[in-house]
């Protein structure tokens, strides 16, 4: 078989997976669109034991209401029900799904919006199908063509995104500046363990923090990932920012925070030149 009957297989195969996934979502069949999607609150916060593992998330007991019954249910997340709480206080929403008539099937899920209409097999399906047809492409015409199919499309969507990352790096560094500072104490530090691969392990820390708002909400959290943690003992004390409208949103390095929010304009930009040289690139390849 040559390889415009592989790829005519390949499409052949792909097609009909993104064909059957769509109907499926027209027609409202998926899974994810037949799920049950509710709002959970938190009646009980746990507080982490210092070196245990982080990846069951903070202990919660969560109330939930079937709405199809009105029964409700008191449940825990110490047994890897779905999307790990990392920040929790009594009285947050938490979101949970379950599959239609089976609430002890519940999972929690950080958003609820996400994948409601099970379009990623579909979406997936037909992202290898442009990559098959641009891996052919490639071979028949030459090399060059890769260059202009695969970073082409990544600059023109490139050029559409750069302004809106714009607004909201603004709007980002606004609500960091408008964050309030509370006193903050780690009362935790969690520690995971991992194979390398290698025969070897690979460990790492996260410590746990629990600071009060200006509001009188008692909230504990993970120390967010990306920020230095060496310097933060069990017993330590150290300033929180958070946004009064979602203490979730907090940060204990509030300049770090800033760092790392302007640098996502300078990696976008950073990103759609390279992508339109390497366009440019192609371009001029194929003309020589």
């Amino acid at each position: 078989m040559n390889w415009h009957g592989i790829l005519a297989l390949w499409c052949g195969v792909f097609g009909a997976v993104a064909l059957v996934g769509y109907g499926r979502s027209l027609a409202g069949l998926t899974k994810a669109q037949r799920a049950v999607r509710v709002k959970g609150r938190i009646e009980r916060v746990g507080e982490p034991r210092n070196g245990s593992s982080p990846n069951d998330g903070i202990a919660v007991v969560v109330r939930f209401q079937d709405p199809s019954t009105g029964e409700e249910f008191v449940v825990t997340n110490d047994s890897g029900t779905g999307d790990r709480i990392s920040t929790a206080w009594v009285g947050r929403e938490v979101g949970i799904r379950y599959p239609r008539g089976r609430p002890h099937a519940f999972r929690f899920v950080s958003d609820l919006q996400a994948g409601r209409r099970g379009l990623a097999w579909p979406h997936t399906a037909v992202f290898l199908i442009y990559v098959g047809l641009v891996v052919v492409l490639s071979i028949d015409r030459g090399w060059p063509w890769a260059l202009v199919a695969t970073c082409g499309p990544v600059t023109v969507l490139g050029a559409f995104y750069l302004p809106g990352e714009k607004q909201t790096t603004k709007k980002r560094l606004a609500e960091l500046s408008a964050m309030p500072p509370v006193p903050g104490r780690v009362v935790a530090v969690l520690r995971n363990v991992e194979s390398d691969g290698e025969g070897g392990t690979q460990s790492s820390r996260t410590p746990v923090v629990a600071f009060t708002t200006e509001e009188g909400t008692a909230v504990t959290a993970y120390y967010p990932s990306g920020l230095p943690d060496s310097a933060v003992p069990v017993g330590g004390d150290l300033t929180i920012h958070y946004s009064p409208a979602d203490p979730a949103d907090f940060t204990p390095d509030l300049a770090a925070t800033r760092r790392s929010v302007a640098g996502n304009v300078g990696c976008a930009v950073a990103a759609l030149f390279v992508a339109a040289a390497t366009t440019v690139t192609g371009v001029v390849l194929l003309r020589l």
